[in-house]
């Protein structure tokens, strides 16, 4: 793996249309119409920097519409990005998400009432700000259970994830016989790529977002099982319980090609992996035309190394803090602060001519 420049804190990735197209003209900002959001917990505070870096400087100096899909934490992200003000509402977010307090060992219903309570802080009162945002569309990815997974029913429950993980493990095919993909998409425009026209093995509903549902589609993209309860009867969308978005699709592995502009990926690390639970399989990564358009910025080796603890936040940083919250605070104030590096390194790419340094995806 090669970055930018000698001790450069980035690591740049192309598709071969994106390599062309900047080859020929350059990074335009004008020439990217859909950024992803991976689910990844706490890692999305690890590249606040770069957030605001693309949400509220380099996008906006080129106004267009842009398509911003996420799951889980992607999701939040983008959602505080659709705020008016984009800058003061991803700080707000950091430090909300930062805040977090819960007792060792909370049960499932204590930890996903802490985190609607955070999306009504956040988001509650401003959703149709959100969903009416000049250039941004928002969409948000949640999973729907099938048999055995259509109701909440505890033991039920965890029995039926297993299989699915077991399921998975045989072939990602399997997996669609438990859970199906939902978009909860804006009511402007659906993605390029979501149609009738099936990509994957999944059956994928497409739900228009509101000023009623758009806060339930949050809570259930994060809603990783056995973790947080799921999310039952979302309003607007097929009867059933939701969850994480990041099941099936963890970094978002999805039909960009189909979409004649490009792709800007802000992304925690430099390969895609499809599901969650293929994480443990380096043969899921993903590859392949899908990735054509597509340009993924990611912390580099070297900048990663430098941090507290050589990483990102992480969601078991809970654990390693437990009892000490503070600690945990402190270590994640000082990984978002440090992302301001990433910003800088953008900033520096963006301007630079050619394809120096970009590898491909």
């Amino acid at each position: 793996m090669f970055d930018i420049m000698p001790n450069s804190v980035l690591t740049i990735r192309a598709g071969r249309r994106a390599m062309q197209r900047i080859r020929d003209a350059g990074m335009d900002p004008a020439d990217f119409t859909i950024v992803p959001g991976a689910a990844g917990g706490p890692k999305g505070l690890g590249i606040a920097g770069l957030d605001r870096a693309i949400f509220t400087e380099w996008l906006p100096s080129a106004p267009g519409v842009r398509h911003l899909v996420g799951s889980s934490i992607g999701a939040w992200r983008f959602a505080a990005a659709c705020r008016k003000d984009s800058a003061a509402a991803l700080a707000e977010f950091t430090e909300a998400y930062t805040q977090q307090r819960y007792p060792r060992r909370p049960s499932a219903r204590h930890v996903s009432q802490s985190a609607r309570e955070m999306l009504k802080s956040l988001f509650a009162g401003r959703e149709d700000e959100i969903l009416s945002h000049p250039h941004y569309r928002l969409h948000i990815l949640a999973v729907r259970g099938r048999w055995p997974l259509t109701r909440l029913a505890g033991a039920v429950t965890t029995l039926g994830f297993g299989m699915a993980a077991v399921a998975n493990a045989v072939g990602r095919r399997h997996l669609a016989r438990f859970i199906d993909r939902t978009v909860f998409h804006d009511a402007r425009d659906r993605l390029p790529f979501v149609d009738d026209t099936p990509f994957d093995p999944f059956k994928t509903h497409a739900v228009a977002l509101d000023r009623e549902n758009l806060g339930e589609a949050l809570l259930a993209s994060a809603s990783i099982p056995l973790v947080l309860e799921g999310v039952p009867d979302i309003p607007r969308a097929p009867r059933g319980v939701y969850w994480d978005g990041g099941i099936i699709d963890y970094h978002l592995h999805l039909p960009y090609h189909r979409s004649p502009g490009l792709v800007l990926y802000p992304h925690f690390v430099d390969r895609i992996v499809p599901g969650w639970l293929d994480k443990g399989m380096p043969w899921r990564h993903a590859r392949g035309e899908w990735l054509d358009n597509v340009l993924l910025v990611a912390p580099s080796r070297e900048y990663l190394a430098r941090l507290p603890h050589g990483k990102l936040p992480d969601r078991r940083d809970f654990n390693r803090f437990a009892g000490d919250d503070a600690g945990r605070m402190k270590y994640w104030r000082a990984a978002i602060g440090e992302s301001e590096r990433l910003a800088e390194a953008f900033h520096a790419f963006v301007l630079r001519p050619g394809i120096q340094g970009i590898q491909p995806l």
